[in-house]
């Protein structure tokens, strides 16, 4: 039943309450250390790809794979499917790859779970309508044949970075996949599953009726690139072969060298296994150093509890952290208080003073923070620009704290791109026909700026003392400003979607002083405001990557709501009757050990493609806005 406004109450004291319990709460879930590090959840791909990984490098075992098999079927929705995301719609690969790896646990194809998988598969046109990418492990597995996969050659590493299209031209994790896939496409190694494990099943009309036709893309660029794998095959059947040797050991030596020192390659999933698997093909056995790191490392991603065995994508320890201590700023913890110290001096240790890839297209000192325990070849600007943020408000040492800022201020200056704006990884990574490759089906491919990231650094600027007439703020806000939607909200690159990039903007142009009562914060605000839902609370379906119908509308959730009231505090609305009912849903909501329930994925991998439930997100979000709640009604500042 839902709630009439006027049953929606809030006092001063439950407000202090709420506030107080989300802090203790988060200081009890602090490591020793001195971070923070949530679960980051995202489909059953991941684990389903890890027992793939086991059995092609010969390290499985019937109990791990019995372990992973209870997780997969712990997350198999009522019909039978798969999904990429909490109460989203069955994705045909997912389902794929999760019933293949059942059945090479050994799960029986006949029991009630599997039938009705199968019988789901089948609906969806069976295993030839999967994407790329599930093909591409099928016939590393020995079900599909590689030749129905797109042309991806070793010789793209020799490419010079000024020509037209390089490796570089594409987004850091998707050279990382790239690349390695590249390898194995020419190799074409398969480590057939056993017999009983085989997925004739899934074939609609048989295995040798299959449509093993490539994705087929109707723009200009789409025709451009499908000729282009037809001469790749052509070249494929006699390649020069001193050519192709270089190239193997470029791209091998390209790979190794990217190897980060807890093991993984990216910090992510996909660069990861490919790499291992590719090196693996390439010869190398489990005992060489480099593979005995990649597999070894792959144990600080993995969680095993009641539900089973399962593998995180990617970890967030650095963004944890750097949200929480924003929080818990926010909250009125004071700046040399004990656990922030700790955590602050914790980020300090993790700024990264090497260089990496981004160096091709930016000449900037390093200075940036990564995402994760390990991944210096690519730090990112968003988790840079809230890294600083956070120690803005530390009392730590005046000479580390200075360093820190000043070399991360001016590696951040240097990555802007050309459009004023910022990606994450990479400057100036804009070129969007790439997206028509075959290969390029799922996710994204490119790193262009994003609203979202490149409003965490005009915060971070603002914060910093900047405002408009300093240049690379001026064209921050050209490019905010162009970005913004008609209707008045910003996208979300990174999160869920047009409630998290307007959650982002506005703080920015309030933490730069930017006039509150400019019509196009005041659009943005009454889009807010007609989003809200009658429980006070905010909420966003996933699917509004793709629906316009569903901006900014969905079930209310914390970290959702939270952006919301950030958004509206920061546009000066903090006495309206919508931000009194925004906050009163979350004190409302809150469980009685400081913290709040929320299944929904609320981040973004790649929008619709692969989505993320950061465990975190519904606690330090919440806390945040709270907060600023509390020192808006008490007069202080944001």
């Amino acid at each position: 039943m839902l709630l009439k406004e006027q049953e929606i109450t809030l006092s001063a004291s439950d407000l202090a309450q709420a506030s107080e319990r989300a802090t203790a709460w988060l200081l009890r879930h602090q490591y020793p250390e001195g971070y923070w590090w949530g679960e980051l959840e995202s489909n059953v791909t991941i684990t389903a790809e890890h027992l793939f990984l086991t059995h092609i490098l010969g390290i499985g075992s019937q109990d791990l794979w019995e372990r992973i098999a209870r997780y997969i079927l712990s997350e198999q929705r009522s019909g039978g499917f798969w999904a990429n995301w909490y109460g989203g719609p069955g994705d045909l690969s997912t389902t794929v790859e999760a019933y293949l790896a059942l059945k090479m646990a050994g799960m029986d194809p006949h029991s009630p779970p599997m039938r009705k998988a199968q019988e789901w598969i089948l609906c969806q046109g069976g295993a030839e309508k999967t994407r790329v990418f599930t093909k591409i492990w099928l016939a590393m597995l020995g079900e599909w044949p590689w030749e129905a996969t797109p042309m991806l050659v070793p010789e793209l590493v020799l490419l010079p970075d000024w020509f037209p299209v390089n490796l570089y031209s594409f987004a850091s994790w998707a050279r990382g996949t790239i690349l390695p896939l590249a390898i194995l496409r020419v190799l074409k190694p398969v480590w057939p599953v056993p017999a009983y494990a085989r997925i004739d099943e899934l074939f609609p009309r048989g295995r040798e009726r299959a449509d093993l036709s490539l994705p087929r893309k109707r723009s200009a660029w789409g025709l451009f690139f499908s000729g282009v794998d037809r001469g790749l095959r052509l070249y494929e059947r006699r390649p020069i072969r001193s050519l192709r040797g270089l190239a193997l050991k470029r791209a091998e030596e390209w790979i190794v060298a990217r190897q980060e020192a807890d093991g993984c390659w990216g910090g992510i999933q996909p660069p990861w296994v490919y790499s291992l698997i590719a090196l693996f093909a390439l010869g190398y056995p489990r005992e060489s150093p480099v593979l005995r790191r990649g597999i070894q490392g792959l144990a600080r991603y993995a969680i095993e509890d009641e539900r089973g065995f399962r593998l995180q994508s990617c970890i967030s320890p650095v963004w944890d952290t750097g949200l929480a201590l924003i929080a818990l700023e926010e909250a009125g913890l004071p700046g040399d208080h004990p656990a922030l110290l700790r955590a602050g001096e914790w980020l300090l240790a993790q700024q990264i003073l090497v260089g990496g890839d981004w160096q091709v297209r930016c000449s900037a000192r390093p200075g940036g923070w990564a995402f994760e325990f390990d991944n210096d070849v690519y730090p990112d600007t968003d988790d840079t620009a809230i890294v600083m943020i956070a120690l803005l408000g530390l009392n730590l040492p005046p000479q580390a704290k200075e360093f820190a800022l000043a070399r991360g201020l001016e590696w951040l200056l240097g990555m802007q791109s050309r459009n004023g704006g910022w990606g994450a990884f990479d400057r100036d990574n804009t070129k969007a026909f790439l997206r028509e490759i075959p290969f390029a089906d799922f996710g994204e491919i490119i790193d262009p700026p994003s609203a979202d990231v490149t409003a965490h650094i005009v915060e971070c600027l603002g914060r910093l003392g900047y405002r408009p007439g300093f240049r690379p703020l001026d064209r921050a806000l050209r490019y905010l400003f162009r970005e913004q939607e008609e209707e008045g909200p910003w996208y979300g690159r990174w999160g869920v979607n047009y409630l998290y990039g307007t959650g982002a903007v506005l703080p920015a142009l309030r933490a730069v002083d930017f006039p509150m009562e400019d019509p196009r914060v005041r659009r943005a605000v009454d889009w807010l405001l007609s989003r809200q839902n009658a429980d006070g609370g905010w909420g966003e379906d996933v699917l509004s990557y793709h629906r316009k119908e569903l901006w900014g509308r969905g079930p209310s959730a914390p970290s959702s709501t939270a952006w919301a009231l950030l958004a509206l505090l920061a546009a000066g609305e903090a006495q309206s009757e919508a931000v009194r009912r925004g906050a009163a849903y979350l004190v409302r909501t809150q469980r009685e050990d400081g913290t709040w329930d929320e299944p929904y994925f609320t981040g973004t991998g790649f929008p619709t493609d692969f989505m993320i439930r950061y465990h975190l997100y519904r606690h330090y979000f919440p806390l945040m806005a709270l907060g600023r709640y509390r020192k808006a009604l008490e007069g202080g500042t944001r």
